[in-house]
C-alpha cells in the first residue's frame, strides 16, 4: 500500500537554525553546481565503501523488500530509494533538502520508477506519516545530523509491529578519523562533528526498539586504499586491505575503531507496550 505524501511540507519554512544549516548545506552540495570542491573533498573516501557496507546492506534488503512499504529516511538524491524500488519495494523517500528531493524525483522519472518511488520534503524528527506506515526503514549516514532520541522515536512510530530499521553510520571512536573531521569543518555543519555515533548512541535505540543488533563493522585498513582510487592497482590493493579488515574487525576492541557500522533495529516499541530489550553485537 502506498503511503500518501505531498511534494512539499509547508512547515519546512519554520525550521530552527540547526535544521536550516543542514538544509542549506545539502542544497548547496547537491545543486546544479554541486557546490564548491572544498565542501565535498571527503567524498574520495567513499570510493572504498561500495564494495563492503553498501553490498552488505543491499544483500540484507534484497530478499525482504519486494511488495513492502519502505521509508528511505533522509534519502538524499535517492540512490537507495531507486535501488529499493527496482527490487520491488514501494518506497517513500524524505529529505530536508528540497534540491535533494527534486534530484531524486527526476532520477525516478528517468528510470521509470515514479510509481514505486515518491519523494517529499519533510522534517525527519517530526514526520507526517501515520503510525504503522512502513515495513522497513533504511538509513544511510544521517543520524548524526539529527536529534537522536527524536529520530529513533519517530522511526519506531512509523514502523509496523515487527518492522525493522537497517542503518549505516560513521563511528566516532577512531581518534585519527575524528581528528580529520575536526580538521575539515567546512565539510559539515557545526552540529554534525559533535554528534557522530558511538557505541552508547547506537545502544540508545533500546528506548524505542526491543532489539538492537550491530550487524557489521566496515573500513579500517581499507581507508589506506583511497590514494590509489584513480590508478590501475586500486582494486587489488582494496581486495588485500578488505581481507585484512575482515580479520581485524572481528576483534572486540579493534572493531569499534572502524569508520562505519551497520546496525539493525527490530520490534519497535509502541506506546503503552512493555517488554525487555535485547542487545546483540556481531562482527
Amino acid at each position: 500500500m502506498r503511503v500518501n505524501t505531498a511534494d512539499v511540507n509547508p512547515r519546512m519554512a519554520q525550521l530552527e537554525e540547526r535544521k536550516q544549516q543542514e538544509r542549506d548545506l545539502h542544497d548547496l552540495i547537491r545543486g546544479e553546481g554541486k557546490g564548491e570542491a572544498r565542501y565535498t573533498a571527503n567524498k574520495k573516501y567513499y570510493s572504498v565503501a561500495r564494495d563492503a557496507n553498501v553490498r552488505f546492506v543491499r544483500e540484507w534488503l534484497a530478499g525482504r523488500v519486494a511488495g513492502k512499504d519502505v521509508l528511505d529516511y533522509c534519502c538524499g538524491n535517492g540512490e537507495t530509494s531507486l535501488w529499493l524500488a527496482a527490487h520491488g519495494g514501494n518506497v517513500s523517500g524524505i529529505d530536508i533538502s528540497p534540491v535533494s528531493v527534486q534530484n531524486a524525483t527526476a532520477a525516478a522519472a528517468e528510470r521509470g520508477l515514479r510509481e514505486r518511488a515518491r519523494f517529499v520534503v519533510m522534517d525527519a524528527e517530526q514526520m507526517e506519516f501515520p503510525d504503522d506506515s512502513f515495513d522497513f526503514v533504511t538509513v544511510n549516514g544521517v543520524l548524526h545530523h539529527l536529534d537522536l532520541d527524536k529520530a529513533y522515536a519517530e522511526m519506531s512510530r512509523v514502523l509496523r509491529p515487527g518492522g525493522q530499521v537497517i542503518a549505516t553510520e560513521s563511528l566516532r571512536h577512531n581518534p585519527v578519523i575524528q581528528w580529520y573531521r575536526r580538521l575539515t569543518p567546512q565539510m559539515r555543519t557545526p552540529w554534525e562533528v559533535d554528534h557522530i555515533l558511538g557505541k552508547s548512541e547506537i545502544f540508545a535505540a533500546e528506548r524505542s526498539f526491543a532489539r538492537v543488533e550491530v550487524a557489521g563493522f566496515f573500513h579500517l585498513f581499507t581507508i589506506l586504499a583511497v590514494p590509489f582510487r584513480n590508478t590501475a592497482v586500486f582494486r587489488p590493493v582494496l581486495r588485500l586491505l578488505s581481507a585484512i579488515d575482515a580479520i581485524a574487525l572481528r576483534l572486540p576492541v579493534v572493531k569499534w575503531q572502524a569508520w562505519m557500522a551497520v546496525f539493525v533495529l527490530s520490534d519497535p516499541k509502541k506506546a503503552g507496550a512493555a517488554g525487555p530489550s535485547t542487545v546483540a553485537v556481531r562482527g
